[in-house]
This record gives C-alpha cells, sequence and structure tokens, in this order.
C-alpha cells in the first residue's frame, strides 16, 4: 500500500513543511530548560494551535512536537519512562488537526537525536539506541502519524539505529542530519557522504536531507552537495530563518518573510522537493514561502553567487567535500551482520 508521504511526492513538484517547533512554543510561554514534549499533556491546546498555524500559513505537512521524546532526553525531565505516551499523545493532536484541514496534510513524527555520543567514542550502544528509537516510534504509531521524521542527527551510527528502529515499527521514514561545522555535520559527515549512506541503507527513508545547521545558504549548499551525487531519493532543505541575534534579552532570526520565499525557491532550483524551515521560521514565514513558490517558475540550478546574493554569505570557504579539506573524524561503526 502506498503510503501518504510517498503518494504526495509522486504527485506534487514540492511539498512545503512547516517551520520551528521550539521558537513558536518560546512564544507561547515555554521556558527555557522545560521539556516541550511535556506540553503535550499540559498544555494541548497550545499545540493544536502551533500544528493549526503551520497548516493554515500553506503547510502541507507538519512535524509533532516529540523532537526531545526519546528516554534519554526525557530523562532530564524525570519523565524517561513516558516516552511512548508522550509522542502518542503529539500524533494523536496532530492526527486531529491534520484529518479537520480539508485537504491533504502529513503528520510527521518528529525523532531527534538521543542526546548521547555512541560507541565507539561514547557509552550508547547501537542496541540501546535502536531500542529508545523504537519505542518512541511504537508511540508516534500509535497516534497516528503517517510517517516517522528523523531530525538533527550527527552521527551515521544514530541514523543506521533509528533507521532499524523504524523497520522494527513498520513505519515509512525520512531522516535529515544537521551541517554545522564547516560543511559537516558534528561527526564529521558530509553531504556526499550522506548520499552515499541513504543510497546503501538497508531499511532506506522515502526522503533525506538536512534541516538546521548555520544559515540559510550553507544549507542550499550543502543540498547542492546532494543533488551532484548519484542518489536519486527525493531531498529535503529545511533550514533556519536567517543567523540568531540576541535582542533585548531574546534569540531573534533575522530572515525576513521576504528572505525566506527567496530561500524557498532556491532550495526547489537547487533539487530539493520538501522544503520548509527550521529555527526562527514562524508562520509569517511559511505564508511568503508558499506564496513564493506558488508564483515562480522553477529556475535553473543557482550558482553558489547566486546563493549568497540573496540569503548572505556562507559561514565557511568549504562544505566539507573539497579536494583538500581537513580529514573529519570517522567514527562510523561497521554495520552488524544481520
Amino acid at each position: 500500500m502506498t503510503n501518504a508521504l510517498e503518494k504526495m511526492l509522486a504527485d506534487r513538484d514540492w511539498i512545503l513543511a512547516d517551520g520551528a517547533t521550539g521558537t513558536n512554543l518560546f512564544n507561547m510561554g515555554l521556558m527555557s530548560g522545560d521539556a516541550p514534549e511535556l506540553w503535550n499533556e499540559q498544555h494541548p491546546e497550545k499545540i493544536k494551535t502551533l500544528y493549526k498555524s503551520a497548516v493554515d500559513a500553506g503547510s502541507d505537512l507538519f512535524l509533532t512536537n516529540s523532537f526531545g521524546g526519546n528516554a534519554s532526553r526525557l530523562k532530564l525531565h524525570d519523565a524517561q519512562d513516558r516516552a511512548f505516551d508522550l509522542s502518542r499523545m503529539a500524533a494523536e493532536i496532530g492526527r486531529d488537526v491534520a484529518d479537520s484541514a480539508g485537504r491533504t496534510i502529513i503528520v510527521a513524527g518528529s525523532v531527534g537525536p538521543t542526546g548521547d555520543i555512541m560507541e565507539p567514542v561514547g557509552t550508547l550502544s547501537h542496541s540501546d539506541a535502536v531500542e529508545m528509537f523504537h519505542e518512541q516510534a511504537e508511540g508516534l504509531k500509535a497516534g497516528g502519524v503517517d510517517v516517522l521524521w528523523l531530525e538533527t542527527i550527527s552521527a551515521p551510527e544514530e541514523y543506521l539505529a533509528a533507521a532499524e528502529a523504524f523497520k522494527l515499527a513498520d513505519m515509512p521514514w525520512v531522516g535529515t542530519m544537521s551541517f554545522d561545522t564547516a560543511g559537516r555535520t558534528m561527526m564529521g559527515m558530509t553531504s556526499a557522504a550522506m548520499a552515499e549512506m541513504v543510497d546503501t541503507i538497508e531499511n532506506s527513508p522515502l526522503a533525506y536531507g538536512a534541516n538546521c545547521g548555520t544559515g540559510a545558504s550553507d544549507l542550499l549548499r550543502t543540498v547542492l552537495g546532494f543533488a551532484a551525487t548519484e542518489n536519486t531519493t527525493p531531498i529535503i532543505a529545511k533550514g533556519n530563518a536567517g543567523i540568531p541575534k540576541y535582542v533585548d534579552g531574546h534569540i531573534h532570526y533575522d530572515g525576513t518573510p521576504e528572505l525566506m520565499g527567496q530561500y524557498a525557491c532556491l532550495a526547489r532550483d537547487c533539487g530539493a522537493k520538501i522544503i520548509g524551515g527550521c529555527c526562527g521560521t514562524m508562520p509569517e514565514h511559511l505564508s511568503a514561502m508558499r506564496a513564493a513558490l506558488e508564483s515562480a517558475a522553477k529556475a535553473d540550478v543557482p550558482s553558489l553567487d547566486q546563493i549568497t546574493g540573496a540569503l548572505g554569505p556562507f559561514s565557511s570557504t568549504g562544505d566539507g567535500t573539497e579536494a583538500d579539506a581537513p580529514v573529519a573524524r570517522q567514527t562510523r561503526r561497521r554495520r552488524r551482520e544481520s
């Protein structure tokens, strides 16, 4: 049976995802250090407002409020035994919003990193990571998500553990990594290496790509890196709304709705099919992105100069894939025999 996202990918030239979760919840009163996932139980009406704001702004897909909903992250709030239930609640609220939208809306179950470093560098074993991801995936599945959405991953080992867990849950999935260290993930992964990994993974995702990171320019350079490979899996671009700045005691992102509209079109022209925003992206940004994508015809692949001319300079001189790039520490573990 074809799942909802797979069908939308086949029918559409582009799909507009949602914006920020944390930024929007902070504006609703979430305090620094609080667990957003607890709001699924404590303030479900605010989570419903978050989801509905993305749908009303034109998003075809939104992520659930479950980014930190695994046992390891919830342990910081003495809620490690609630990973399944809190993820289920996040999904149930989302299912209600999507089913009443009057058009097809994809509910994507957000799954973030465990927050631990995997062996052999750290202490988190492969089996423990799979168990944590599986528990959360089952909660999101029980709540009615259409697809699982792995995001902000840095280590290939963690990406592979999630893929194994999602297979156990028998759920379709997509997965993005965050390229925030001179064009690489924190653990040294390049865009080319990620494309190769996705192309060979047993339980392959429906789409892959990049989210968060530094600025929108850097993210699109990474998207170009994906597009330059032989991997034909649809690409995701979910960039931040500009650069964070500390103003009057709060973090603000300087990306305007107009800039995010330009970003959305450039992301599509770079090769992305699922396009959204990450940190700082508000409903007004999403509305501008939708309008821009609907009004501007697809153009040729932009040059790096065109990207920086529209969105601002890159944060590093290279994307980590160039021939003279420094060799990053390798953390990939050998895949276990099945």
